[in-house]
């Protein structure tokens, strides 16, 4: 059931929104690098390795550039038109054409990055690949701008080792250990909620998602 709704829901998206994705596409290939569409390898179901596509919104080559994957707060390498892009999420439109290849769901874990066993290890990324990635999901809604809650330190990224990924392992085991296509309406909805309400609070919703954990609480307030 699940699969069918993503065929038929994507097929429909990406026909509404054909005008408005040529509008994108004709912005990206005459501003910033002319590049249009980002592919970027990761872990997909059970491990195996698909191409997550994106609009492009930072410079060509930035995963081998400055902080890798990790992306920072008013960070250089991402391009002007980038930042609206990534900010309203329209930077992953592309990924309705995954939805429909099968690599991605709708909803589920966000596909890994191939770094993502150094941050979850090989136990917790087991857990996350068990399921089909999703282009939205509990991690995605409750960590939006996640790049906040670590951009002002000078340990970013063994600060998103120790504390993030943690803490975004307890929100995608609580999607496993819940998931039906009921909760996937549910998660899809919220997701528009939180990109139309930027301080939307998912747990009014969802109230027994596992809670931010204390550093990261500290961390937002002090950005």
């Amino acid at each position: 059931m699940q699969r069918l709704f993503d065929i038929l829901f994507a097929l429909v998206a990406l026909t509404l929104l054909s005008p408005f994705l040529l509008l994108i596409c004709l912005v990206l290939k005459f501003s910033g690098e002319g590049q249009i569409i980002f592919k970027q390898e990761r872990f997909g179901f059970r491990g195996k390795k698909i191409k997550i596509f994106k609009f492009a919104t930072m410079v060509k080559n930035s995963p081998n550039i400055g902080s890798g994957t990790l992306t920072m707060a008013n960070d250089p390498r991402v391009l002007p038109v980038g930042k609206f892009l990534r900010k309203a999420k329209i930077n992953e439109l592309p990924q309705l054409i995954n939805i429909l290849l099968g690599d991605i769901s709708f909803v589920g874990p966000r596909p890994l990055v191939l770094e993502g066993e150094e941050h979850y290890g090989e136990k917790r990324s087991k857990v996350i690949r068990s399921i089909k990635p999703g282009a939205t999901g509990v991690g995605s809604l409750v960590l939006r701008d996640e790049e906040k809650y670590y951009a002002h330190r000078t340990d970013a990224r063994e600060f998103y080792k120790s504390v993030i990924s943690p803490y975004k392992f307890e929100l995608e085991e609580w999607y496993i250990q819940r998931q039906s296509f009921l909760l996937n309406i549910k998660i899809m909805a919220l997701t528009a909620m939180a990109i139309a309400w930027p301080n939307f609070s998912p747990w009014k919703f969802l109230p027994d998602l596992p809670r931010m954990p204390k550093e990261m609480i500290n961390e937002k307030l002090r950005g």
